[in-house]
């Protein structure tokens, strides 16, 4: 059996040296085929090397969320202010209008409901389907330490491989069970083995201490998960700080969707994520254009 690492040396992350990629912009994809490069770029913006991605695929196992209940009247107006949409093939075919431009990334496992062991998930869409609807990308859950770990690898290096046959990018999705500890000491491991198996990019979510260390320590883009609803000044405290410390983006829902103006803030996230804008400076810009929204609707 392999010994785990026990070593008592001092790891070095060298997160102050950036990762080199020859031949293209987007960390660890230099040597990809020419689909999955032109894939990625439509994700992460080559100007930037960032993503601003918007997350809309919960009604997958926790049904019409709050601020999903309507994909049609929430959310269609906010895609043409995200650089991409993380959906289900479901809400993609019934209420995304096929004009939109916007890349799509479709959400690729499921199975079990909140009513049961959520690790417990298959993939739930085929390869074929994801070009049949021109997506730029499939994720898929990874619930590394959860009861079916094993399985949700399994599936993520099945799609990977899927993907590679048609030049598809698999984002790997870290899962967090009840009993886990958000911290990075376990988000580098997750994020790791997504990597290492061949997903094009990660999904994590940050951790404010060390998180410079998570994405180092990744050698494919991490974009970062929004979580749960946190007031506006923390969400954009929260983004700003992932992407300062190396995230190559946010997959972003809850603290868009659910705020009081969300074509406003999700305006603001991409203020924070393209052009590094402060917190603070970003909140002033989200009341502001949130203000001029309520007296236009007057």
């Amino acid at each position: 059996m392999p010994e785990a690492d026990a070593s008592s040396k001092e790891k070095q992350y060298h997160a102050d040296v950036p990762q080199q990629t020859p031949g293209f912009f987007l960390k660890g994809a230099g040597s990809y085929d020419w689909g999955m490069k032109n894939r990625l770029a439509r994700v992460f913006n080559p100007e930037t090397g960032r993503a601003v991605m918007l997350a809309v695929d919960h009604g997958y196992f926790q049904g019409p969320t709050t601020g999903l209940e309507r994909i049609d009247l929430n959310i269609v107006p906010l895609v043409p202010y995200c650089d991409a949409l993380f959906c289900t093939r479901g809400v993609l075919r019934t209420m995304v209008p096929p004009s939109s431009q916007k890349p799509m990334v479709l959400r690729a496992s499921g199975g079990p409901s909140i009513l049961k062991e959520l690790s417990n998930e298959e993939i739930a869409m085929d390869m074929e389907d994801a070009v049949r609807l021109n997506a730029a990308g499939v994720g898929i859950q990874v619930f590394i330490g959860g009861e079916f770990e094993t399985r949700s690898v399994h599936n993520m290096t099945r799609l990977v491989d899927a993907g590679y046959r048609v030049g598809m990018p698999v984002m790997g999705v870290t899962a967090v069970g009840k009993d886990m500890v958000r911290d990075a000491k376990y988000f580098r491991l997750a994020c790791r083995i997504c990597a290492e198996l061949g997903a094009q990019y990660v999904k994590t979510y940050y951790v404010a201490e060390e998180f410079e260390t998570v994405t180092a320590s990744c050698p494919v883009p991490i974009v970062m998960a929004g979580g749960k609803k946190l007031p506006e000044l923390e969400a954009l405290t929260m983004a700003y700080n992932a992407v300062q410390q190396g995230a190559a983006g946010v997959d972003m829902g809850r603290n868009i969707f659910q705020t009081d103006a969300p074509i406003a803030m999700i305006q603001a996230v991409n203020a924070v994520v393209h052009k590094n804008l402060k917190p603070a400076k970003a909140l002033e810009m989200y009341n502001t254009l949130k203000a001029q929204m309520k007296k236009e609707c007057k």
